[in-house]
């Protein structure tokens, strides 16, 4: 969709966004990416373009990203068949080199060749890559499904201070050079909290967490931990959701300063969230009492 603004309104934008160009200058941003915005092209497009531009406005973006649908769509081709136990994919040993194969692979250098055609400065780096990720089995039911036990942020401050946008995909490692499929929104959450990021951006394929699911108007703006807790006991977070605000608290106790879940449906969500007062998707924070803006 086309908007024809004249010069005028064009410079109104842009002098409206400067409060929050400056809020977010030299600041950490983290975004996982995965679910639809990642299927679908031109929306994959637009959460390059909306990336670029933030690095290009001095913020510094760290993006993580997933790929369930395609490693599901890869080990199909290898007559695998996935297997699910609480929402983690069961990863033998030839399954867990099919998703670095999926991940470090095809995904990240797809990503990172995006980014430079909108014209960002970007390097694909995995979990594996001077040791970022280290991990170990999380439970032997689901073989090489890792759990988190470091995080070294070197490789990725490093790729920052020189301008380059960091592609992260999810595998670990541990010392005796096994290879392990980590939950995005886990990676994402221990990632951020290491860096002391000034938020976590979550894209989902729904509005955030809603009152009511089957309606999005009932959508939450924003909720501190201890509301979470309570959304957790009534039921209002089930499903899917119930693991991503897991992550979400676990970002913000290891120190991000607050995390968004968001629609990665909706066309430039990312600018939505960090260049306008209207915000996007749900926020979750640490206290009652803490800056929602």
């Amino acid at each position: 969709m086309s908007i024809n603004l004249t010069n005028a309104q064009r410079a109104e934008v842009l002098t409206q966004a400067l409060p929050y160009i400056q809020k977010y200058y030299n600041k950490v941003i983290v975004i996982k990416y995965g679910g639809n915005a990642m299927i679908n092209e031109r929306l994959k497009e637009q959460v390059m373009e909306d990336i670029v531009l933030l690095s290009l406005i001095g913020v510094k973006v760290v993006l993580i990203h997933g790929g369930g649908p395609e490693i599901t769509d890869a080990l199909n081709k290898f007559g695998k068949k996935s297997e699910f136990v609480n929402g983690l994919r069961v990863t033998d040993k030839e399954t867990a080199e099919i998703v670095q194969m999926v991940l470090a692979g095809k995904i990240n250098k797809t990503l990172v060749n995006l980014l430079q055609m909108k014209g960002g400065k970007a390097m694909g780096i995995s979990g594996m890559d001077g040791r970022l990720i280290e991990a170990e089995k999380k439970d032997e039911r689901l073989g090489f499904v890792g759990k988190i036990t470091s995080v070294n942020t070197e490789p990725i401050t490093d790729l920052l201070e020189k301008g380059y946008i960091p592609v992260v995909s999810t595998i670990g490692c541990d010392s005796e050079g096994n290879a392990y499929n980590i939950n995005a929104d886990t990676a994402a959450a221990y990632i951020a909290g290491a860096m002391k990021a000034e938020r976590l951006i979550t894209m989902t394929d729904i509005a955030g967490i809603l009152r009511d699911k089957d309606d999005p108007s009932s959508l939450i703006p924003c909720i501190s931990v201890k509301e979470a807790a309570t959304l957790f006991e009534d039921g209002t977070i089930s499903g899917g959701m119930i693991p991503k605000v897991e992550c979400c608290i676990e970002a913000i106790d290891h120190g991000v300063k607050k995390v968004i879940i968001m629609d990665g449906r909706v066309p430039h969500a990312i600018l939505i969230e960090t260049l306008t007062d209207e915000g996007a998707g749900t926020m979750v924070i640490k206290g009652d009492n803490d800056d929602e803006s």
